[in-house]
């Protein structure tokens, strides 16, 4: 069984229930092994350090720590290791991770649990994804950031032409 440890910034509570969005954020979850870059595929990070991002300002909102992880050999565990769910389930809530790669059916649970995937192709510091989001937020977003952003009550979602009569 995998346990995960969450680790979150709390002002005056013991045992702080799961941090709420702050309004008009997008949640991100960055894939790392160090908090310091977006250096990790899915299945073997070991940490997700998770963010509050919008136009003007990130605010790091979590950090989640993995024990068993994957070890990235290509081969699947043993029959009932099952280490993507209890990560999966940890990140509920984030819109958006990203990732340096992620296999197909990691992708579409994550996908199921409304959470995009995002692959980068070579590592870079989490403040570099970070302001690459805030430019993406702050310019024309593409197709799929607005209907991320629609989906989290971000961003209004723009009326399809069936809805108007």
């Amino acid at each position: 069984m995998s346990s995960v440890r969450r680790l979150s910034l709390v002002t005056d509570e013991v045992h702080a229930p799961k941090p709420e969005r702050q309004a008009g954020a997008l949640r991100v979850a960055i894939a790392t092994q160090d908090m310091k870059n977006l250096n990790a595929h899915f299945g073997s990070a070991r940490r997700f350090a998770v963010f509050d991002v919008t136009r003007e300002e990130w605010k790091l909102v979590e950090a989640l720590a993995f024990d068993d992880v994957s070890e990235e050999s290509g081969r699947h565990g043993t029959e009932g290791d099952d280490r993507i769910t209890p990560k999966v389930e940890a990140l509920k809530g984030c819109h958006l991770l990203f990732c340096l790669a992620i296999g197909g059916p990691s992708a579409a649970k994550l996908v199921s649990a409304k959470i995009h995937p995002i692959r980068v192709p070579q590592p870079q510091t989490i403040q570099e994804v970070l302001l690459r989001t805030q430019m993406m937020l702050r310019r024309c977003p593409p197709p799929w950031l607005l209907k991320v952003l629609g989906q989290a009550g971000v961003a209004e979602q723009k009326p399809s032409f069936e809805d108007e009569s």
